[in-house]
């Protein structure tokens, strides 16, 4: 499971190197991934200190640090 969402990561950190900020949604259908899957690769960079999230008013803008 950790491969699994330490993979996950790199998918999403690469779609955010390539286009800079992005919302959740945008994530999720460039992805390709679950929610689950995406929520817990999310995580797993947060945690890593790699991404920051901003509220917008309809979704969850996500961006590189």
């Amino acid at each position: 499971m950790k491969e699994k969402i330490g993979t996950n990561a790199g998918v999403i950190w690469t779609h955010l190197d390539a286009g800079g900020k992005k919302t959740l949604k945008d994530i999720k259908k460039a992805s390709k991934l679950t929610e689950k899957d995406m929520y817990a690769a999310l995580g797993w960079l947060a945690r890593e200190g790699k991404i920051a999230f901003n509220e917008l008013k309809d979704d969850i803008e996500v961006v590189l640090l």
